[in-house]
């Protein structure tokens, strides 16, 4: 049955935000869907022992950072998806010793313990000065003994701002977007924040992405500079040496060793390549099916983060002959198995504008009810082959998925991420799916009318664009989750600090072109609309705000448009909570079956 199958999908733990203790001996992940929310565990990167469970809490919980002892972990958790989270130390099973305030007024990044144990240092969006909620996002380090909140640097504008202190304990690497919008320079303050200067710029609009090496001296970095990300290290004495690489680079991390590992694009799948920084000396890591990304040197290979649409995420150590071992015992703990799971095929097509466009596509086992495009969020980031619960479920279900990668999409590309901007969120990016789904139609995967649009955060927007836009024959049936519908209430109405994120994607704010939110904003065109929806949110979400929810019900009231609805008041930015999920995807899969039916 297939809501049989769905408890199998559920029951497979989905893993998240991996980080590797100092010694490189250990690893710490949260796995959803083993609880009533996400719960933190470790276990030895020799494989040696099973997974220890840290935390059982109603809520989700995250690791951030670990001791410099390594013998604990700092965690973070919000309320109901609010995205206001809270810290505390994990020394023990089961306890939590908090060390913020549980009822933050203010949007909180980081999180590192001092050697001393005295100090935590974190990014937080609350002047100093009123203790009000600000847009730019202030480094500070709290006492955890006298409760003194000291701000160490104090950026002018907001934008992703995660202070990271190095292994000495005497300097903090920050990320500033002061110039431009779409920039963002390194900026290192000392831990008295006496000092504060700006260490990498490669222009206004140009972004540097940074993280201390282990010996807490040297930088490692990617750099936008010429049209492509070039890795380097910037050393103590100020001089950078560039790592090499190409136009396919698009994240470097540090090993607990110091070997620096870049990631890079490889045809919709990653592709990794370690370098000793002194030496020079690296292999490349590929693996096919799936993606894998290294995180830490263990028994001759290393262990990392394995994907694949029919392998679920998992802590896996892959040894110097390809074998791959889990680390975590995954399949112990789910009845579901690979064989029962449907691939990723490779999938592209032309847009408008003959630009090269890469999707995934899974094919359902049995016969076609219609097709189903699935948008990603973001929009900076991607779909990949990996395993997804909600695509399975569908596949089940009788509908072909298409997961497309749109301009804007990272994974191919520095030029391929950026294009979104020559015409700013709306563009042509929504074009790419629409031609996407004209190719599933040549391709004899999709029929007319028994097409649908979903997706969550962008990807929800993405749908409101579909069912605006498209004539019915095209897109029968959109359910946006979570999705913006008017683009100057969603700047206004958003988290401060994600507000220049908008202004980067849109040319500015609502004042300098005001025309473009306007015209970009799918609340101005429901009166389009005439295949069938569904509109979904969370009611805590600070991204995409519950405003832009009320505000299109008036206009589809006004309108006269029929629609259903499903909110959740325990769910912030996406649908995370298990029961959610099994509301959630039962919902999907039968308003589109019935959205599709007398096609």
């Amino acid at each position: 049955m297939a809501g049989d199958f769905l408890e199998e999908l559920l029951s497979v733990p989905g893993l998240s935000q991996p980080i590797i203790s100092p010694d490189g001996k250990r690893v710490a992940w949260s796995w959803s869907r083993l609880g009533p929310a996400a719960d933190v565990f470790v276990a030895p990167l020799d494989g040696s022992r099973p997974p220890l469970r840290l935390t059982e809490t109603p809520e989700d919980t995250f690791p951030v950072s670990w001791t410099p002892d390594g013998e604990g972990l700092v965690v973070r958790q919000d309320r109901a998806g609010d995205e206001r989270a809270r810290l505390s130390l994990v020394r023990r099973p089961g306890e939590m010793e908090p060390l913020t305030d549980p009822e933050p007024n203010f949007y909180l990044r980081g999180g590192q313990l001092h050697p001393n144990g005295r100090w935590l240092v974190y990014g937080a969006n609350l002047d100093p000065k009123t203790g009000e909620e600000t847009e730019p996002t202030v480094v500070y380090r709290q006492d955890l003994t006298t409760g003194e909140l000291r701000a160490l640097a104090l950026p002018k504008r907001g934008g992703f701002c995660s202070p990271e202190l190095n292994r000495r304990g005497d300097r903090v690497l920050y990320q500033r977007h002061d110039e431009h919008p779409a920039g963002q320079q390194i900026w290192v303050v000392d831990i008295e924040g006496t000092e504060d200067r700006k260490v990498l710029d490669f222009g206004p609009s140009s972004k540097v992405e940074a993280t201390w090496l282990p010996d807490g001296h040297g930088i490692l970095f990617t750099a936008e500079t010429g049209g492509i990300r070039r890795p380097g290290i910037l050393q103590s004495d100020g001089y950078i040496r560039w790592l090499g690489g190409g136009e396919a680079v698009e994240r470097a991390l540090a090993a607990p060793d110091g070997t620096a590992v870049l990631l890079e694009a490889a045809g919709g799948r990653t592709r990794a390549r370690t370098l000793d920084p002194s030496s020079g000396r690296g292999e490349t890591i590929e693996t096919n099916p799936g993606s894998f990304v290294p995180l830490a040197r263990a028994r001759g290979g290393w262990a990392g983060i394995h994907r694949e649409a029919r392998t679920p995420a998992d802590l896996v150590l892959l040894d110097p002959r390809g074998g791959m071992r889990s680390l975590t015992r995954l399949w112990e703990r789910t009845s579901l198995r690979p064989e029962r799971l449907v691939p990723a095929e490779d999938f592209s097509w032309r847009s408008v504008d003959g630009l090269t466009v890469h999707g995934w596509l899974y094919r359902t086992p049995r016969e076609a009810k219609g097709a189903v495009v699935l948008v990603h969020g973001g929009p900076t980031s991607r779909s990949e082959d990996r395993f997804d619960p909600l695509v399975q479920y569908l596949l089940h279900r009788g509908f072909n998925v298409l997961c497309p990668n749109y301009r804007g999409s990272t994974g191919h590309g520095l030029a391929f991420q950026e294009k979104i901007k020559e015409d700013g969120w709306g563009g042509r990016e929504q074009e790419d799916i629409r031609t996407g789904i004209e190719a599933m139609i040549s391709a004899g995967l999709a029929t007319p009318g028994r097409i649908g649009v979903t997706g969550t955060s962008y990807g929800g927007y993405s749908a409101w664009c579909a069912i605006t836009r498209y004539p019915p024959e095209l897109v029968a049936a959109a359910a946006p989750v979570c999705g913006m519908t008017d683009l100057i209430l969603d700047y206004r109405t958003t988290r401060p600090d994600l507000r220049p994120y908008s202004e980067e994607m849109l040319g500015g704010p609502p004042e300098r072109v005001p025309h473009r939110y306007r015209e970009r904003s799918p609340i101005n065109f429901v009166g389009n609309i005439r295949g069938r929806l569904l509109v979904v949110q969370g009611m805590r979400d600070p991204n995409v705000s519950p405003e832009n929810l009320h505000a299109v019900l008036r206009q589809l009231q006004r309108h006269r448009i029929p629609h259903e609805l499903l909110t959740f008041e325990d769910e912030g930015h996406g649908i995370l909570r298990p029961k959610n999920q099994r509301t959630l995807y039962r919902k999907l899969a039968d308003f589109f079956e019935r959205a599709f039916k007398g096609a």
